[in-house]
């Protein structure tokens, strides 16, 4: 069962939803809304996760070893190295 709920558009967000309902793209000023929440939903979600993840990943880094700038230095030139032979590229 649904929920009624009054909204206000934009004359430009209507003019919108409407085409994409004349269109046959939608059924209805409803659906129209309800896939851009539905869309909204998955988004806030996903970034929700990403920074759970990358938040993660900063308490891994600050719990793992410190590397030095040399070992760094030759962790990038071989990560270089392995992608120039991954590509067939002259060094």
């Amino acid at each position: 069962m649904g929920i009624k709920s009054s909204i206000s558009f934009t004359e430009q967000q209507d003019a919108f939803a409407r085409s994409l309902v004349e269109s046959g793209q939608y059924s209805s000023l409803s659906s129209v809304l309800k896939q851009g929440l539905e869309l909204l939903r998955q988004k806030t979600e996903l970034e929700s996760l990403e920074m759970q993840a990358l938040r993660e990943l900063i308490r891994q880094r600050i719990n793992d070893p410190a590397v030095s700038a040399a070992e760094m230095g030759n962790r990038v030139d071989a990560m270089i190295e392995r992608k120039r032979r991954g590509l067939l590229m002259d060094p």
